[in-house]
Order: C-alpha cells, then sequence, then structure tokens
C-alpha cells in the first residue's frame, strides 16, 4: 500500500459531508474509470459561489477547489509518469515524476492547474496568497498566460495557464477554500489514463507542400539575406540580459555545434541526460511562451548548468503566440503582430536569463506550421518575426527561429526588408539527417553553421536503458 495520501474529493453543496463518505468508500475492486463515473454520476454538476459548475470538489491538503465537469482530475503520486499537460483541461494534484511520459510535440494550450506540496522539485514561489484573498483573486492577462501562487498556509504551490481568457482559470480559483482542516487524508479515483504517451491529433508537423510564390511585403529597414553572415550581439555593449549568473556554464568555444540532437515536450531528468549523452551531443529546451504545452518540472538553472558540464548543447526555444492562419487557438493577429513579437522577444530573454543562460546564446522561436498561401497571414508572420528578431538582439540575445520548412522557414527566407534570424531549425519529417540538399530551402540560405533540421517526429527511443518520446535531429547551427 502507498504511503502519503494527500487528497479527496467531497460533493458540492449543503449536504456535502455525508455523501462524500460513501463516495470515498466506493467498493474498491471496481476499476479507476468506474469508479471516476460513479463519482460524476453521484456528484451531478453543481455550483459554487465563484459559478463554477463542478462535478466534485477536490480536497488537497487542506484545500477544497472545484472542478468543472468536463475536466480531468489526476494524482501523480500515483501515476509519476503522468505528463502535466496543458493542452486539456484537466487539474493535476501533487509531484510529478522525474520522468513524464510526454509526446516530443504538445504545443497551445487551454485551462489546466496544477497543485504541488512547495520546496523540493516545486517549481520557484509565485504571488503570495492567502486563503482569504482567493475569493478576490484577480487572474491578469499575461505575454505567457500563466499564473503561479504560492499559498503558505496550505503549504503548496499553485500554477494554472489559460488558453486565451482568464476567466474561466479565475472563476475556479476563485472557488477554491482552505478548510482550516490539517492535510486530507483520502484520495479520490483519478480520470483513468488514456492513450498515454501518444500524441493528440492535431499536433504533428504536416508534411511539406509545394512551395507558393513569394508575396512582396510592407517596406522594411534591409537586413542580409540568410545566407549572409550577421553580426552577433556586441561583447562590448550592455544587454538586459545578464551574461554572468551565478553558475552559468562556462562559454562554449564556438557558438555553433555539429552533430546529432533531440528534443522533448518536457526536459528529461538529469538521470537521463546522462544515459543518452553518449548518443547525443544537441537537446532542446522549452523555456516558456503562451503556447507551450508541457509543465518543465525539471526545467532549472541548476538542470542547465548541469546538463551543459556534461558536454550537451542547447537549443533554448520560446513558444509563443501563433499564426493568425495555424492551428492553435493562442495566435498573434494582423493588427497585434508587431507588438507581440516584441513582447515575445523580451519575455523570452527574462526566461532565458533566469535559468542562467547568459547573453548572446541563441534563442529559438517556435512558430508552427500554418497556411502561408494565406497573403495577410503571411505578411503578419513577417512582421511578429521582424520584431521578434529586431528585440531580441536588443536584450542581448541571439535571435532564431524553428518551423515548418513549407512555411515558417520558406516564407521568411524569401522575405525582403525584414529582420532575419541568423540560424534556423527546420522542421522536415523526410527521415533524412542532413541539413541542405532540401528541396524546400535553397543550400544558400542559413550558412555556413546556421542550420538545425528536425527530421523525424515523435517516437520512442531508448539509450542507457533510458526510453524517452522524441524528435530527432541533426546539428550544424547555433546552439548554447
Amino acid at each position: 500500500m502507498r504511503r502519503g495520501v494527500l487528497f479527496s474529493v467531497v460533493l458540492c453543496g449543503a449536504a456535502a459531508a455525508a455523501p462524500a463518505l460513501a463516495v470515498l468508500g466506493t467498493d474498491p475492486s471496481r476499476s479507476s474509470s468506474e469508479r471516476a463515473s460513479a463519482l460524476a454520476r453521484d456528484a451531478g454538476p453543481a455550483g459554487d459561489a465563484a459559478g463554477v459548475r463542478a462535478s466534485r470538489v477536490v480536497e488537497y491538503r487542506g484545500l477544497r477547489i472545484p472542478v468543472p465537469a468536463d475536466w480531468e482530475v489526476h494524482d501523480l503520486d500515483r501515476d509519476p509518469l503522468r505528463c502535466v499537460r496543458y493542452d486539456r483541461r484537466a487539474l493535476y494534484l501533487g509531484r510529478p515524476g522525474p520522468e513524464p511520459d510526454c509526446p516530443a510535440r504538445i504545443v497551445g494550450r487551454t485551462e489546466a492547474v496544477h497543485i504541488q506540496p512547495s520546496g523540493g522539485s516545486a517549481p520557484p514561489a509565485g504571488r503570495l496568497v492567502t486563503g482569504d484573498s482567493l475569493a478576490r483573486l484577480t487572474v491578469p492577462q499575461t505575454v505567457d498566460q500563466e499564473l503561479r501562487l504560492d499559498l503558505r498556509e496550505a503549504g503548496v504551490t499553485i500554477t494554472g495557464v489559460y488558453g486565451t481568457d482568464p476567466a474561466a482559470l479565475q472563476r475556479m480559483l476563485r472557488g477554491a477554500r482552505l478548510t482550516g482542516r490539517p492535510p486530507a487524508a483520502s484520495r479520490v479515483p483519478e480520470t483513468p489514463r488514456a492513450g498515454a504517451g501518444h500524441e493528440s491529433p492535431g499536433t504533428r508537423e504536416p508534411s511539406p507542400l509545394p512551395p507558393s510564390p513569394s508575396v512582396a511585403e510592407p517596406a522594411r529597414p534591409s537586413s542580409p539575406l540568410p545566407g549572409s553572415p550577421q553580426p552577433s550581439p556586441s561583447e562590448s555593449s550592455t544587454p538586459r540580459a545578464s551574461g554572468t549568473q551565478a553558475g552559468a556554464a562556462p562559454a562554449a568555444t564556438k557558438k555553433w555545434v555539429r552533430g546529432k540532437g533531440f528534443d522533448t515536450c518536457a526536459a528529461p531528468s538529469i538521470a537521463a541526460m546522462k544515459a543518452w549523452r553518449p548518443s547525443f551531443k544537441v537537446t532542446n529546451i522549452y523555456i516558456g511562451g503562451a503556447a507551450r504545452g508541457c509543465a518543465q518540472p525539471n526545467l532549472t538553472e541548476r538542470w542547465v548548468r548541469e546538463v551543459r558540464e556534461m558536454g550537451y548543447r542547447i537549443t533554448p526555444t520560446y513558444v509563443g503566440l501563433q499564426a493568425p492562419c495555424g492551428s492553435r487557438p493562442q495566435r498573434f493577429t494582423a493588427k497585434n503582430a508587431a507588438n507581440q513579437g516584441r513582447k515575445a522577444a523580451a519575455d523570452a530573454a527574462r526566461k532565458a536569463g533566469a535559468l542562467g543562460i547568459p547573453a548572446g546564446a541563441p534563442i529559438y522561436f517556435d512558430m508552427e506550421a500554418y497556411a502561408g498561401r494565406k497573403k495577410a497571414c503571411k505578411a503578419a508572420v513577417l512582421r511578429f518575426v521582424d520584431s521578434w528578431v529586431r528585440r531580441l538582439k536588443v536584450e542581448g540575445y541571439t535571435p532564431c527561429l524553428y518551423s515548418s520548412v513549407t512555411s515558417g522557414i520558406r516564407d521568411v527566407g524569401s522575405a525582403t526588408g525584414i529582420g532575419k534570424p541568423e540560424c534556423v531549425w527546420f522542421a522536415h519529417w523526410n527521415g533524412k539527417a542532413q541539413v541542405y540538399g532540401d528541396p524546400y530551402i535553397p543550400d544558400d540560405w542559413w550558412r555556413p553553421h546556421r542550420r538545425i533540421k528536425q527530421y523525424r517526429g515523435d517516437h520512442y527511443e531508448t539509450h542507457g536503458g533510458v526510453t524517452l518520446n522524441i524528435d530527432s535531429n541533426i546539428a550544424d547551427g547555433l546552439a548554447f
């Protein structure tokens, strides 16, 4: 029998106490899915003071929180491999395991909440709140669409994310109440694990399509073509991002790296990185952004330092708002594209600095595939990328871009009069580990040593006895 029982479920309404005993005493021989279904049937939809339509109220370490009827509830202590995904409406309770089983390519998010004990492997404490103040909580509209709360009375950290509008997340958090009792000592059957480790539809990179004719863009200050060398931020300048954070890994002897790489949705554990090091030289980390789909329980400044000390080179990547004609709900618009590009760059620089990534290092913006044949959408993407490039240079970092070879890479590469990313990481899942000779990107674009190719999408591989779900990359480009 497992120890450390942490949370229970009680039913909404004035008569909650008695029915709760019946639910918690459900026949243990029933499956998890049967017990969860029984709970939903017995509870029925009910409203609380915050207006949340909930089928149940979850109690965790003395905190009661209403759970909307269509949300999943997951106990991470029972299921340490569970991936904390931001693209599903779910409540996650407890600390994630060291090796969450996340599909490699989760992009985009909706409303989700993760509550875990403070300290230990929990993320840094956020905004300090009290139990009494939860009922008046305001979830601000932020560039990364994420909120972190430090509820010290319960000894928990609450992380909440939202898709496009913080109102639903705010209503849920305003319904949370402290019970005034020690941490609960009962569990609830969690939402059954479905399709663990398999990506939900719509998250894969589409197959490349034939290039479409380029479209003239609004006049911008000229910059070199992507194949031409471009200056990196000056070492003598005073960028806003710190290049001397305590414990930062020493600068590499050269800015580019050549070799095999992989990327995962959530940064693997240090033990996994050690096991995989003989097989790989380059790894990616997703440092933030409004469309980042996975929590990052392992990703800290210490993780970055130790992985660099192993000899890895890292490609920090920011997953911000997506193209207006993309498939994700987190989007910039034709009107705000330039402003959102600047905001994304400033936030990416701040998050990189917090991880000890020094000034001058590359940061890639993840622009997922979009319908580039739509002229207005393509023009908005180019305005966004132009602003991303220019502002990130001001912040002291080297601007780079990830995208599909047939949309973002093609459109930015053929554009004139915009700031160009200094390196590209392009997706073409044709299984060929070659950065040159691709039919969709001319060989004279972004060279030398300014290309990384993602040549295979999400799949499992095992190295050193550790299995991860990854995308495969081949690098001859910029990395930290």
